[in-house]
């Protein structure tokens, strides 16, 4: 059920009709409080815009403390930058505007589920044991763009979520130009951006509400709508999101902008699979050449690089032999081309949901088989994990 303070008798009844049948309208914060007293599992309470809005803060602050599963979401008649700032730093999950009934039902739910999922945390206490030894990270990276690295990333994600292996989160890095909401047709409330307000205090639950779901079940954190929203994401914020989305899902994916920045090396130190992709085109295996070269003289074992080669069909005149003795690696797993690829993209599907036998699925399908789940059913292997030596400095 979802308990409602509200007022104004005629916004009561409108937020009570969105939200169905389940909804409590309640007289009161204080009736409110006896409410929760009472319900112990109440999942989500909504307070409407007559609320006082510092009222609304406190019992945020408050709750969050004392009940972290529950969901608080206010509505409110204008939101601006401020008013979104305060909320999410008291511990306000949503904050919805008025009319936008659609998108309370849908922020409702998603509190529903959140608070599902930290149940079963506490009362599953193996599962609480197995989370706390992190999930399984995945980062897939090109230096050269239009290698497919994105395509690769949210179908690694869709592969891993239509699997019921685990929990999966899908994380757009490439933060000035990320088209992972393209790419699976997401219309997100938030974005990482939203993150960045509430700094320091962001917690699971604050970081969950952030997320947008997709049909194959899979969380996306995705990259800002402005591309100018990139330079307000600092290092440190990633190596906390990345850290909290380790803590909550079973797999997390990572998608990357074609550069080794700060951002990008901090998602490689928190990984136990870094996807290196690249074409059969000299410029793309120039770059990769530089890429493990780099990583070489900075010390990053080699032990989770996998070099993917996409388009691996294409009649080039490079053999794989050559390019494997040129890269002084193995390529360990070949995608080869597909019409259907970019026919799936342009409709917002991941092919291997779309067409689970097709060529490039089945490939994607034996990668993760190999490499990201494996290994992955059991603990994660001590020299699998971060150094915290090396990701120290990510923190200062």
């Amino acid at each position: 059920m979802t308990a409602i303070v509200e007022f104004d008798p005629i916004g009561a009844a409108s937020i009570k009709g969105a939200l169905g049948t389940d909804a409590a309208v309640l007289p009161g914060l204080d009736a409110l409080r006896a409410h929760l007293e009472l319900n112990v599992f109440e999942d989500c309470v909504v307070l409407g815009p007559s609320v006082d809005q510092q009222d609304v803060f406190a019992l945020a602050e408050d709750m969050r403390l004392r009940r972290p599963s529950l969901g608080v979401v206010m509505v409110r008649r204008r939101i601006d930058t401020a008013v979104l700032t305060d909320a999410l730093r008291s511990g306000v999950r949503e904050v919805v505007q008025e009319r936008d009934l659609a998108g309370l039902t849908t922020a409702v739910r998603r509190q529903h589920e959140i608070a599902t999922r930290l149940r079963e945390q506490v009362e599953n206490p193996e599962g609480a044991e197995l989370k706390s030894r992190g999930g399984r990270v995945v980062t897939v990276f090109s230096a050269k763009g239009g290698c497919g690295k994105t395509t690769l990333a949210t179908n690694l994600a869709a592969a891993l979520a239509d699997s019921k292996r685990g929990s999966v989160a899908l994380l757009d890095l490439d933060l000035a130009f990320g088209d992972v909401a393209i790419a699976l047709q997401l219309f997100p409330s938030h974005t990482i951006a939203d993150a960045v307000p509430i700094g320091e205090d962001l917690d699971g639950p604050a970081l969950l509400s952030l997320l947008t779901s997709h049909r194959s079940g899979l969380q996306a954190l995705v990259a800002p709508m402005e591309p100018s929203a990139a330079d307000t994401i600092d290092t440190p914020l990633v190596v906390h999101i990345i850290d909290l989305l380790r803590e909550e899902f079973d797999y997390v994916v990572i998608d990357t902008p074609p550069a080794l920045d700060d951002n990008v090396l901090a998602a490689f130190d928190r990984s136990d699979v870094v996807a290196l992709l690249a074409t059969l085109d000299i410029p793309a295996l120039k770059n990769l050449k530089l890429t493990l070269e780099t990583l070489d003289l900075i010390g990053f074992s080699r032990d989770r690089l996998k070099i993917v080669l996409n388009r691996s069909d294409s009649k080039v005149g490079l053999a794989l032999a050559e390019v494997e003795k040129t890269l002084k690696a193995p390529i360990v797993a070949q995608i080869p081309s597909s019409r259907d690829v970019p026919a799936s993209t342009n409709r917002g599907v991941a092919i291997v949901s779309d067409e689970p036998r097709n060529p490039v699925s089945i490939a994607i399908g034996a990668f993760i088989d190999e490499y990201v789940i494996a290994s992955g059913d059991d603990a994660i292997p001590a020299q699998m994990r971060t150094d915290r030596r090396t990701t120290r400095r990510w923190r200062r």
